[in-house]
C-alpha cells in the first residue's frame, strides 16, 4: 500500500536500462475512483507530460518506479479524468459520509499499487486540529462517489479510522 505524498517527485527507471524517464507528478483517477495510472513529467527545460497505466509499471520501490517498457509511455494529450493536485483535482474537496457526515478535507490518498484500488484517504480538519489531534485516516472497501464540489465515501462503521 502506497499514499501519492510518498509517490510523488519519485524518478520512473526502464528497467532494462536504467534509464530515467521522468519523475512522478500525479495520479490519473477514474470517476469511479480508481487509480489508473501515473502522470509523469520528463525533460529539463521543456518538461512534457505522460502517461503510464498502473498495468505497465514492473515495480513501485521507496526510491523509484520502475518499467520494463519505455513504450509504454504515452504522452499526455488532454488532461485526466481526474488527478489529485491537477485538472478536476481531488485535494482539498470536502470528504463527506454516505450519510451526511463531513470527514475533513482530502489530503492524500492510500492506495494499492498493483491494482490502483484507493483504500483510504487521509484529511485534514485544519492546521490546528491537525497539530493537536493529528489527521485523520478514513478507510473504506467501496469506491468513492467523486462530484463537483465533495467525494462521498460509504464508511464502515466497524472499520474505525
Amino acid at each position: 500500500m502506497r499514499t501519492f505524498s510518498i509517490l510523488k517527485g519519485l524518478p520512473v527507471y526502464e528497467k532494462s536500462r536504467g534509464e530515467k524517464l521522468g519523475e512522478v507528478y500525479d495520479l490519473h483517477i477514474s470517476n469511479t475512483g480508481i487509480v489508473k495510472g501515473l502522470l509523469l513529467k520528463t525533460g529539463a527545460l521543456f518538461k512534457k507530460s505522460f502517461f503510464i497505466a498502473i498495468d505497465d509499471v514492473a515495480s513501485f520501490g521507496w526510491d523509484g518506479v520502475m518499467v520494463e517498457d519505455p513504450t509504454s509511455l504515452k504522452p499526455l494529450k488532454k488532461p485526466a479524468a481526474f488527478t489529485l493536485e491537477g485538472h478536476e483535482k481531488l485535494m482539498g474537496r470536502p470528504l463527506m459520509t454516505a450519510q451526511g457526515e463531513k470527514l475533513g478535507i482530502l489530503e492524500d490518498v492510500y492506495f494499492k499499487e498493483e491494482l490502483g484500488t484507493i483504500v483510504g484517504y487521509e484529511c485534514s480538519d485544519g492546521f490546528f486540529s491537525d497539530m493537536v489531534e493529528g489527521k485523520r485516516v478514513i478507510k473504506t472497501d467501496d469506491p468513492p462517489t467523486i462530484g463537483k464540489d465533495a467525494i462521498i465515501v460509504d464508511v464502515d462503521e466497524n472499520m474505525g479510522e
